[in-house]
């Protein structure tokens, strides 16, 4: 399992000096054939955001949409599966910002799904992905406003059989959230982890250390990486599909791996402890 570009940027000085925008790749908005990771749940993201369809006979379950531009591509991919964007009844959000969450707006009007997220990441997603309390935080114009019916720790959304959990996992944003879930296949049932981004990502002023108004984000960022080391994991699947090899695991044939969630908490410590000692050496 490699880092992310995203957390690669954060191991340095230059993750200071990044906002959000800069880091913004093509693989984010190049498409990729959709597949099936196992049983019921597939992937119908970009080939560098990724997006899950979890489905049921009695309607279907997307988790993130990306950006705005890859609202069509990521319809399209569920078509092409033989699904029906009109049966995807609830849309999950891990985090409120553009590459996630930009095109939930757009999805959940041709699909008429009810929109899902943490109490914090609602209020992100109702100001557009433009929140204060966002590490990443900076002013201006963000995707169209999305209301989210609130789901809180460990609380579950349900369609049909399906059965998906909430995990708060606040760090890389006040309301990020992991979601896990079981798929089955050929008698065989597989707890699946989609782990919301861990990384230390800020707009170059904000510090997780001395920020008076959320005094305790490192011991939360702590927790939230803890949490994610301990989901049921027998197959990690992550917002960027770099953070885990998301891709080339499906490809060989890997996707299963009981470890992966702590390998993946690993890489998050050593970003978060980078960032920790950016911050105790910058100049204030």
């Amino acid at each position: 399992m490699r880092p992310t570009f995203l957390m690669l940027a954060c191991m340095g000085s230059l993750c200071a000096a990044m906002a959000l925008p800069a880091l913004a790749a093509p693989e984010w908005t190049q498409p990729t054939r959709p597949f099936r990771i196992y049983g019921n749940t597939y992937y119908v993201g970009s080939l560098g955001l990724s997006a899950v369809l979890v489905t049921s006979p009695k309607g279907h379950v997307l988790i993130d949409a990306t950006l705005p531009e890859n609202a069509s591509m990521v319809e399209a991919n569920i078509r092409a599966l033989g699904f029906k964007p009109s049966d995807v009844k609830a849309i999950l959000n891990s985090h409120a910002h553009v590459d996630h969450a930009g095109a939930i707006a757009q999805v959940a009007r041709d699909t008429g799904a009810t929109v899902y997220a943490s109490a914090p990441g609602a209020k992100a997603l109702a100001l557009g992905g433009v929140d204060p309390d966002d590490p990443q935080y900076q002013p201006g114009p963000g995707y169209s406003p999305v209301k989210a019916t609130v789901v809180s720790d460990g609380g579950h959304v349900k369609v049909g059989p399906l059965d998906i959990q909430a995990h708060a996992t606040p760090g890389h944003t006040p309301g990020s959230t992991s979601w896990t879930w079981r798929s089955c296949q050929d008698g065989k049932c597989v707890d699946i982890a989609y782990a919301d981004s861990l990384t230390a990502l800020t707009n170059g002023t904000y510090r997780y250390t001395d920020t008076p108004a959320h005094p305790h984000r490192v011991e939360d960022f702590r927790r939230s990486i803890a949490t994610v080391a301990g989901l049921p994991c027998g197959i990690l699947l992550t917002t960027h599909p770099d953070a885990s090899d998301e891709l080339e695991r499906a490809a060989s044939g890997k996707l299963q791996d009981t470890a992966a969630c702590k390998a993946l908490a690993v890489h998050a410590n050593k970003a978060l402890d980078a960032e920790l000692a950016r911050e105790a050496n910058a100049v204030r």
